[in-house]
C-alpha cells in the first residue's frame, strides 16, 4: 500500500510538472524562441502560450524594444591628432519575422558577445572615417560621421537581425595641447576677421566720403557753369541794350544836327566806364589821367578809332 501511494505521488508530481511546463507567458515587447532537442522549433509571441512539456524548451527570450548603449573611444586623424568620442547608440531588432528572430537568437552565443561585436564594429567604422580627415575638419563632420557609419554597417546589422536606429555623437574632444592651439587659431581668425571688417568699413566710409565730395564738386561746377552762362547771357543782353541805346541816341543827335555825335557817345561810354570802375572795384587800383590834355588825347584816340571803323566799313 505504501508503494502504491508513493507511485501515486510521483505520478501526481509528474502531471503537475507537465501541466505547469505546458504554459509559457511572454511579456509585451518581447518574443520567445522555442527549441526541441536543440533544434529551432518556433517563436512564441506576447501572451500565454502552450508548449510540449519536457520536449520543447525556452531557448531564449528576445526583447524587440529599442535599446541603447553609450560609447567612449579614441581615433587618430590623418595628421596624427588624437580625437576622443562620446556617442550614444540606439538599436533594435529589425522586425518580428521568423528569419529575423532566428538570426538574433542564433548568430551570437549571448547578448554580451553581440554587444561587443556591435560596439567594435561601430568604433572601427568611425576610426576608418576619421583616419581620412584632418583634425581641423572633425568638429564640423558630425552628420557625415553618422551617415558614413549607417551606410557601412546597416547591411551587416541586418544579417544579425538588428537595425541601427540612431547614432548620436555627443562629444568630440582633442588632447589639451591641440585644444589650446585650436583656440589660438580661432582667436587669430576672429582678430583677422575683425580687422578685415574694420578695413572694409573704413574703405566704405572713405569711398562714400569721396563720392560725396565728388558729387559736391560736380554740383558746384554745374552751378558755376550755369551761373557763368547766366552772367554771359546778362552781359550779352546788356551789350545789346547798350547798342540799341547808342543807335537811338545817334539817330536823335543826327536829327538834331549835332556834330560829332559818335564822338559824344563814345565819350559818354568812357565816362560811364570810369564810373563803373569806381563803383564796383574791390581793392584794385586803376590809374586814369584826368587832366584836360589827357582827356583831349583820349577823345582824339576814340575819334580816330571811329574813323578807322567807318573807313573799314
Amino acid at each position: 500500500m505504501t508503494a502504491f501511494y508513493a507511485l501515486l505521488i510521483v505520478v501526481a508530481v509528474i502531471v503537475l510538472l507537465a501541466v505547469t511546463g505546458s504554459f509559457v507567458s511572454v511579456q509585451q515587447g518581447s518574443v520567445v524562441v522555442i527549441t526541441m532537442f536543440g533544434k529551432y522549433r518556433r517563436v512564441l509571441l506576447p501572451g500565454l502560450n502552450i508548449k510540449v512539456p519536457f520536449l520543447e524548451r525556452v531557448f531564449r527570450r528576445i526583447s524587440i524594444q529599442n535599446r541603447s548603449v553609450e560609447l567612449e573611444f579614441q581615433a587618430v586623424t590623418i595628421d596624427q591628432a588624437n580625437v576622443y568620442f562620446k556617442a550614444m547608440l540606439l538599436y533594435s531588432v529589425l522586425d518580428q519575422q521568423e528569419e529575423t528572430i532566428k538570426n538574433v537568437a542564433f548568430k551570437f552565443v549571448d547578448d554580451r558577445n553581440f554587444m561587443q561585436a556591435l560596439v567594435r564594429t561601430i568604433e572601427g567604422t568611425i576610426r576608418a572615417f576619421v583616419a581620412t580627415k584632418r583634425q581641423s575638419e572633425i568638429l564640423s563632420l558630425r552628420h557625415e560621421i553618422v551617415a558614413f557609419v549607417k551606410e557601412q554597417i546597416d547591411r551587416t546589422l541586418e544579417t544579425w537581425g538588428y537595425h541601427l536606429q540612431d547614432l548620436q555623437v555627443n562629444d568630440i574632444t582633442f588632447d589639451q595641447v591641440v585644444m589650446e592651439s585650436m583656440s589660438k587659431v580661432v582667436a587669430s581668425q576672429n582678430l583677422k576677421a575683425a580687422a578685415e571688417n574694420e578695413g572694409q568699413a573704413l574703405l566704405i566710409t572713405k569711398t562714400k566720403a569721396a563720392e560725396a565730395e565728388g558729387n559736391a564738386i560736380k554740383i558746384a561746377a554745374e552751378a558755376e557753369r550755369e551761373a557763368a552762362q547766366l552772367r554771359g547771357q546778362g552781359v550779352a543782353l546788356y551789350r545789346e541794350e547798350v547798342a540799341k541805346g547808342m543807335m537811338q541816341a545817334a539817330k536823335e543827335m543826327q536829327q538834331s544836327s549835332m556834330d560829332a555825335s559818335t564822338s559824344v557817345i563814345m565819350f559818354t561810354m568812357w565816362t560811364e566806364a570810369i564810373k563803373h570802375f569806381s563803383e564796383n572795384s574791390k581793392g584794385n587800383v586803376i590809374f586814369l589821367d584826368g587832366s584836360a590834355d589827357a582827356m583831349q588825347r583820349t577823345m582824339q584816340q576814340i575819334m580816330g578809332l571811329d574813323v578807322m571803323k567807318q573807313g573799314q566799313a
